[in-house]
């Protein structure tokens, strides 16, 4: 847990677990989370899911963020509800209507149908709503999409942490974790959905 929710490199986790009496190697860390993060964060996200379906206004704002692997630009498409917690993370090597449609479909199936979905002004955005039939639900506005833009913040700060990725497939794998782990540990802003009577 620590290694996701902090920007720490595995060696740092090693130190740290030293400190405390555990004595590992770096590349059991990387087994651990490799073998137990996927668990935890389904687990997370289920229970996430249960609880917001429900919600009426649930609104989401979606946007996209180039990664380098290996020098080769990639995009990380993401899915934030109202409160700024990642619903739903994808990695793509283009930035199209086949690509956003893939994305959608994603999060429309694992998540449901949000009352209102905002986006930036990405014509792709444009076409796939188009073909999902979603195209009155969209919203687009200036600065309507700064709580998907903050949410990036934190996997900035873990990408910079782990000295950038380097297939992926690894990305892919993370940035879902990462983002339901990290949702996990969050504090609830005042008034959220989560706490509303």
């Amino acid at each position: 847990m620590m290694y996701v929710r902090f920007p720490l490199s595995l060696r740092n986790v090693e130190d740290l677990l030293f400190e405390r009496g555990i004595d590992i190697c770096h590349e059991t860390v990387r087994h651990w989370w490799n073998r137990f993060g996927p668990t935890f964060a389904g687990d997370i996200r289920r229970q996430r899911v249960s609880r917001m379906k429900g919600f009426r206004q649930w609104k989401w704002h979606l946007d996209e963020v180039y990664v380098k692997i290996n020098g080769e630009m990639h995009y990380l498409w993401r899915a934030v509800d109202q409160e700024g917690e990642v619903l739903e993370s994808y990695v793509t090597r283009t930035r199209d209507k086949k690509a956003a449609l893939r994305f959608m479909k994603k999060a429309l199936k694992r998540h449901g149908s949000p009352a209102e979905i905002t986006t930036d002004g990405l014509r792709s955005y444009k076409a796939a709503m188009n073909e999902l039939g979603n195209a009155d639900k969209q919203e687009v506005g200036r600065w309507a999409n700064n709580r998907v833009e903050n949410s990036h913040l934190p996997f900035r700060r873990r990408e910079r942490a782990m000295l950038r990725f380097r297939q992926m497939k690894s990305l892919q794998k993370f940035a879902s974790v990462h983002a339901n782990v990290h949702n996990h540990f969050a504090s609830r802003p005042f008034g959220s959905t989560s706490n509303a009577t």
